[in-house]
């Protein structure tokens, strides 16, 4: 258990590594979520679940969603079927590592996170707007991290549209082909079961699209985000324990200097004891390494002195 802990930790604190945290806090939650649901389901209380499960997913109903405005981000974290987030998250893998390598790991957090808020809000708009929606406004939820996956989708396939992915029994495909014809198929499954989903997945095509050509234009619409998120990431940072400098004796820094280069010699052999004595006061106070090389130089002219 305390490998686990570790390893975990270290992906946190790993740079740069924003694609693989954010599909561990998607797993993290759907193994929790999947626990809660077998726990109360075999106790008899389903109905909590099913409570707490509405609470992490974003409803159309606005009257409700006042209630709960964080779902509009706690939805892209949520998955109650495999299969769901296993897709979710293979597509995340395979097109996020893309945007990783070529334009930083913060840019994946930045397409996900604000995918996931355009597709909630597309979801939103077409079902309180759209007559054919009228009946389900009322009771519909989404949930899932289709809308920031899509969104990664999108911004991988802007960004290298020629990019090739091989797939079985077909081969060599350009990404780009692929991100149309997941879009289209979401466009045309509107009307069917899965509206809400299929919602999120255009408005986080739209969102990566837009997002990648206004980076490429010198505007990353993330900055934004990403000052919030190093704000957050800070609060959770150690504070380092600050050491109370040690005195420094003038046989010390003789002893360290003696072993530094002595190639630029040629310059003033002569180093006053007054500045010799300032130089130790200012060692004392920040440290060795606060000194100039110039500073650093007299120190070890001084060492000479001594020694001649």
């Amino acid at each position: 258990m305390a490998s686990i802990r570790d390893d975990i930790r270290n992906v946190f604190n790993t740079k740069n590594n924003e694609l693989v945290q954010i599909i561990v806090i998607n797993v993290a939650v759907f193994l929790v979520a999947a626990i809660f649901f077998v726990t109360l389901t075999l106790t008899g209380n389903s109905a909590i679940y099913q409570l707490i499960s509405k609470k992490l997913a974003v409803t159309s109903n606005l009257k409700e969603l006042l209630y709960q405005p964080w779902s509009v981000v706690s939805y892209m974290f949520f998955h109650e079927k495999p299969f769901h987030i296993l897709f979710n998250m293979l597509f995340l893998y395979w097109f996020g590592l893309l945007i990783e390598e070529y334009i930083g790991g913060s840019r994946v957090t930045n397409l996900y996170v604000l995918g996931g808020i355009a597709g909630a809000l597309l979801y939103l708009i077409l079902f309180n707007t759209m007559p054919f929606y009228a009946n389900q406004v009322a009771t519909s939820i989404t949930l899932g991290a289709s809308g920031g996956v899509f969104a990664v989708v999108f911004g991988a396939a802007t960004l290298l549209p020629d990019y090739s992915f091989r797939i079985i029994l077909i081969g060599d495909v350009k990404i780009k082909y692929i991100a149309w014809f997941y879009l289209i198929l979401s466009f045309i499954d509107l009307s069917g079961g899965n509206a809400g989903g299929n919602a999120a997945h255009i408005g986080g095509s739209i969102l990566g699209f837009s997002y990648i050509k206004l980076l490429q234009s010198g505007t990353d619409i993330g900055a934004g985000l990403q000052l919030f998120l190093n704000g957050i990431k800070g609060l959770f940072k150690p504070v380092p324990k600050k050491s109370m400098p040690r005195k420094v004796s003038f046989s010390e820094v003789i002893s360290k200097n003696t072993n530094k280069s002595s190639s630029n010699s040629s310059e003033s052999s002569s180093v006053g004891q007054n500045e010799v004595d300032n130089l130790l006061d200012k060692i004392n106070k920040s440290g060795y390494e606060s000194l100039t090389k110039e500073e650093k130089m007299k120190l070890f002219k001084a060492s000479q002195q001594k020694e001649n």
